[in-house]
């Protein structure tokens, strides 16, 4: 697939071929990523507010003296915290892992009515930028748990607990540097994110004037598949999306097959309301895509479907805020019912590079399934979502969703770095690297997910 902007790994750019020359010269978003040393990111009272906030809260002992066989624990219990709806802790070195057991109950604001315990899952260094990129060697990025969705909440009690001899082994997964299994990693820390209620505001300083593409840099870089500050990409036909295909090909000339899927519906950004000011400037893009990557946030199952926009504003905020990354790691996002949100800013239609799958970000894209699947069955709308977006994205650049192809690894705990690995086009993440995302049950639907992308490709 030709038209798009092919930038070498880690090279930040402002635009892709694909955009009209009004647009080459996109400025850039505001902003770099909140300083961590921030305790908290509170959302102000103007009128022109950001949403969401951002929580940050230092865990401290909970047993007073070391007992043999008693496993340290550290925790917090804070009833006098501004609302929250999603929950995890960090802790200082990206590179250390937290060999334990993390669990939170929550007060729900409405009720006033406390929680059982709920597990967080704290096997999160799969996900992240390849080594060697700036985005990883950044120094502002930190280790953490998934993030957990609970809701509107004003109350949290938390407990992490280390764990000698849990499953890690089993999953390839070794301490990180300095870290035994009996001790936790420093700097642990309570996240509670508000994802606010509506979009930030678009308006102007009082100072002067502001264009619309520097407003909103992420919208304009979309400005070849639907009109500026859309909040959605609609769906196209079939006949349609083999147009648009053509269009977007060099200068126009007609392609032999195009194995393309309809454009399914996409939210965009702006229709989920990404404060575009927390992730850093620009965008980053890869050569081409080769393959996609399943994921399942694992954030738990309890939302509703009106709540997905919610969720992934707080999921954004907790990659860019508490961990550190440039934007949020998906390319793309499905809900429970199947609807289709743009994740990392870019463009929908162009190779913008993720941090989904550490060390195969570069030539991939990922999806993430909104949810957790190791034991519940993923809704058959959100595997048709998934089928829809590879059929439609995979075959802007040519590839069979029931193919193979050959990734080179950025180094991992599976493949060491330089190797090239041969994959699924449609993978799940456990194929790149040695973790249970995207949990066994999604993993398993992996297969017709594949055969439905490649029909809906007319292959």
């Amino acid at each position: 697939m030709r038209g798009f902007l092919t930038c070498s790994m880690g090279v930040t750019c402002a635009a892709a071929l694909t955009l009209p020359p009004a647009l080459l010269n996109v400025p850039s978003a505001a902003a770099a990523p909140a300083d961590r040393a921030t305790t908290t990111t509170a959302r102000p009272a103007t009128a022109a507010a950001l949403s969401g906030s951002t929580q940050s809260l230092p865990l401290t002992p909970r047993t007073r003296e070391r007992v043999l066989g008693q496993a340290p624990e550290q925790g917090a219990y804070r009833t006098d915290v501004r609302h929250f709806s999603l929950v995890g802790v960090s802790w200082d070195d990206p590179g250390a892992e937290l060999h334990g057991q993390v669990q939170v109950r929550t007060r729900a604001a409405a009720t006033g009515l406390w929680s059982g315990w709920q597990d967080v899952d704290t096997h999160n260094a799969d996900h992240g930028a390849d080594p060697d990129t700036a985005e990883a060697s950044s120094g502002r990025v930190h280790g953490a748990t998934a993030p957990l969705w609970v809701g509107d909440s004003d109350g949290v009690d938390v407990r992490v607990r280390t764990a000698a001899g849990d499953d890690s082994d089993r999953r390839g997964l070794g301490p990180g540097p300095g870290v035994g299994r009996d001790l936790l990693p420093a700097g642990l820390r309570l996240e509670l994110v508000d994802p606010g209620d509506e979009a930030p505001s678009e308006g102007p300083p009082a100072d002067r004037p502001r264009t619309d593409t520097e407003a909103d840099p992420a919208a304009a870089v979309n400005a070849g598949l639907v009109s500026f500050a859309a909040t959605e990409i609609p769906a196209l036909s079939r006949e349609d999306t083999e147009r648009e295909l053509r269009e977007l090909g060099d200068a126009g000339a007609p392609l032999a097959k195009p194995y393309i899927g309809p454009r399914p519906r996409i939210v965009t950004r702006r229709g989920w309301g990404a404060d575009e000011s927390l992730r850093e400037k620009g965008f980053v893009y890869t050569g081409k895509i080769k393959a996609a990557f399943v994921h399942h946030t694992d954030s738990g199952n309890g939302y509703r479907c009106s709540e997905a926009p919610s969720v992934i504003r707080s999921i954004y905020r907790y990659h860019v805020v508490t961990m550190g990354w440039r934007d949020i790691g998906y390319n793309f996002l499905v809900d429970k019912c199947g609807t289709l949100y743009e994740g990392r800013a870019g463009g929908a239609a162009k190779a913008v590079r993720g941090a989904h799958t550490l060390g195969f970000n570069n030539n991939s894209m990922g999806i993430a399934v909104i949810g957790t699947f190791a034991s519940h069955k993923p809704p058959v709308a959100a595997v048709t979502g998934v089928a829809k977006l590879t059929a439609w994205k995979l075959g802007l650049f040519g590839a069979n969703p029931k193919g193979k192809t050959y990734l080179k690894s950025g180094g991992g705990n599976l493949y060491p770095k330089g190797k090239n690995v041969r994959l699924n086009v449609i993978s799940g993440h456990r194929d790149g690297y040695a973790t249970e995302c995207p949990g066994a049950k999604l993993y398993a639907k992996l297969g017709s997910a594949r055969t439905s992308s490649a029909h809906l490709q007319g292959r």
